[in-house]
């Protein structure tokens, strides 16, 4: 199931900036939520500890589900390649997360959101599918009709998307121009701990 409680106090608890209220609350209160956070000292954490909790961070900066995540995973293992790689590439090629990054929503909560209500098609076509797999050069957009509304226009004007993707802000359009590597890919987590994690 995926989170729907507050994200601030979830932020400071994993130590993530999951939205942008996140960000600015982490910068008057950078310890963990609570009556004792700021005196608080994080406990020392077991293998297994470390690992969970890099999964768990892993899985809600992209907001998905752990049967997703561990289907991602059982589908990177099979792949070409390093896994840890390979897994964090099917995760941030997914609709919802170059949405995202493309600058078309503020959150990854916002992209998921924009996919499920009709507003973003791929190649031309209405795609409503937040997991749907982008391929290379694939191109995604806002519907015409979608371009005014304000969230849209608010999101993209204080955007920077990564390399790996070209963005035509005025068209609110944007191209995946190659699969990104690990080190491209901007999400705060250790992946082979999460990797470890699902080998067990």
């Amino acid at each position: 199931m995926n989170y729907t409680g507050p994200k601030v106090k979830l932020s400071r608890k994993l130590d993530l900036r999951l939205t942008p209220k996140a960000s600015k609350v982490a910068e008057k209160k950078p310890y963990a939520p609570g009556q004792h956070g700021s005196k608080k000292k994080r406990s020392k954490q077991s293998d297994y500890g470390k690992q969970l909790f890099e999964k768990q961070k892993l899985r809600l900066q992209y907001n998905i589900s752990e049967r997703q995540m561990s289907n991602y995973y059982a589908k990177a293992r099979k792949m070409v390649g390093n896994t840890g790689e390979n897994y964090v590439q099917l995760l941030e090629t997914r609709l919802d997360a170059l949405v995202y990054r493309s600058g078309f929503a503020r959150t990854m909560y916002a992209a998921r959101q924009a996919v499920q209500h009709g507003h973003i098609t791929v190649n031309g076509k209405k795609v409503d599918i937040p997991s749907y797999a982008v391929k290379l050069n694939d191109v995604i957009s806002v519907k015409e009709k979608s371009k005014k509304i304000e969230a849209f226009q608010e999101a993209i004007r204080n955007s920077a998307a990564p390399a790996y993707l070209e963005v035509s802000k005025a068209e609110f359009l944007s191209k995946l121009a190659y699969i990104p590597t690990r080190e491209e890919i901007p999400v705060v987590c250790e992946i082979p701990l999460v990797v470890e994690y699902y080998s067990r």
